[in-house]
């Protein structure tokens, strides 16, 4: 397929339903940006994806899948205080600068220079604020994980987003899994529960899971879909059993991995047999959706979608203060719902 026919198909798909309903986000239409045209500026150099990340964009012999799309500025700060975040951007600063990457002093900066953004920072809580500056500027983003360091300042994200028009998503890259690709797309038909597990490093300042379990959470989502409508936390010194229950009384279960060997992985329970959810598949499966999303305008993972994995590990957090009793993701998002409202009013009045 020649260039001239790509750039049809884009055009003809450039105006797509990418985000709906959930706390107040309404239908959006976007257009699409020509493949083969994309610079892309990246903020934050706190975190080892934003090397791997440029490194697989900005290679001389870049898949066709992933061509045509460089990193052409970058924005160090990061993580202001966490120190095993902090500590890489003097040393990520000057990889990204031997590369011939232009450093911004700022995000408006890198905005005015560009045509998509990566958000990178390690650390979920200023992502809000960066993620707003983005999105003003209409600049389509890709969110790292977490998303935020709260559900709150998620649900304000995407609203933001929408408000303003324009596309964002975020995901792990355990989404991308061999197992759970194909367990998504139905290779062992309707899936009546599941089990996923992954290291569950704790940072003090982000809930629990948002800061490592959020992988194999997300696996856990990728399998089991949308739909859980309460959560059960047992958490030790080396573990965290999340157990979550589904409408139509179906169970999920993430184990977040301390102390002794960890990896990633599960297994998917269906209609018509039981398959694992791994291997992991590296970064380049997530890469190329994010380049197909830059190129197309159509998020690949609902914001829907999103929030309910980040409602899930917030309300693990609850049954924990709780002792274990379970607790409505209902509950936890109509709370957060409140919550980012005040925070977008908070830092639209500035």
């Amino acid at each position: 397929m020649n260039r001239r026919v790509v750039s049809f198909l884009f055009a003809i798909s450039a105006y797509v339903t990418v985000l709906s309903g959930l706390f107040g986000i309404t239908d959006l239409t976007v257009k699409a940006v020509e493949p083969g045209s994309l610079k892309v500026g990246l903020i934050g150099l706190d975190t080892s994806h934003s090397i791997a990340f440029t490194k697989a964009l900005n290679a001389d012999d870049a898949a066709a899948d992933i061509s045509h799309c460089r990193v052409v500025i970058a924005y160090p700060q990061g993580s202001a205080d966490i120190e095993s975040s902090a500590s890489r951007i003097p040393g990520y600063t000057k990889q990204i600068a031997d590369m011939g990457i232009k450093i911004a002093s700022s995000i408006q900066e890198v905005v005015a220079q560009v045509d998509v953004v990566l958000l990178e920072t390690n650390d979920g809580r200023p992502h809000l604020e960066q993620a707003m500056e983005v999105i003003l500027a209409g600049k389509p983003l890709f969110i790292d994980k977490p998303v935020a360091a709260s559900l709150a300042d998620a649900i304000a994200i995407f609203r933001f987003a929408a408000k303003h028009k324009v596309p964002c998503f975020t995901s792990s890259s355990l989404r991308y899994s061999k197992g759970a690709v194909a367990v998504r797309n139905g290779s062992i038909g309707k899936v009546h529960g599941a089990m996923a597990f992954s290291p569950a490093h704790l940072e003090p300042t982000h809930p629990d899971l948002f800061w490592y379990g959020i992988h194999g959470v997300e696996a856990l989502f990728t399998v089991m879909g949308t739909g859980c409508k309460e959560v059960s936390r047992v958490s030790t010194k080396d573990t965290e059993y999340v157990t979550g229950v589904w409408q139509g009384g179906r169970v999920g279960t993430f184990r977040g991995i301390r102390g002794y060997k960890g990896g990633y992985g599960g297994t998917a329970f269906g209609d018509k047999g039981i398959a694992e959810i791994g291997p992991y598949q590296g970064y380049r499966p997530l890469v190329v959706d994010i380049v197909n999303f830059f190129r197309s305008g159509v998020v690949p993972v609902q914001s829907e979608e999103s929030l309910e994995i980040y409602a899930f590990m917030e309300a693990a957090d609850e049954s924990k203060r709780l002792g274990g009793k379970a607790v409505t993701l209902e509950s936890i998002m109509r709370t957060a719902s409140v919550k980012a409202d005040q925070r977008l009013k908070e830092l639209t009045s500035k």
